[in-house]
């Protein structure tokens, strides 16, 4: 799986990192990034569930 997050788009609610915090964080501004090594999800059972969570759908899941 492929995860990234547009930050064109992201608003900084944060979802993300409540519900997959091993993947997601947020920058000095709040906003939604992955985590450096965690691209590929890093086997958390949750990602698809932030992509979801996700108010402005700023999350892309691909699967590879």
């Amino acid at each position: 799986m492929r995860v990234s997050i547009d930050s064109d788009i992201c608003i900084g609610a944060g979802q993300c990192v409540l519900t997959a915090p091993g993947v997601f964080d947020q920058d000095d501004d709040g906003f939604g990034l992955v985590m450096p090594g965690r691209e590929d999800g890093g086997g958390d059972p949750l990602v698809k569930e932030a992509a979801r969570a996700c108010p402005v759908q700023a999350i892309t899941v691909r699967e590879e």
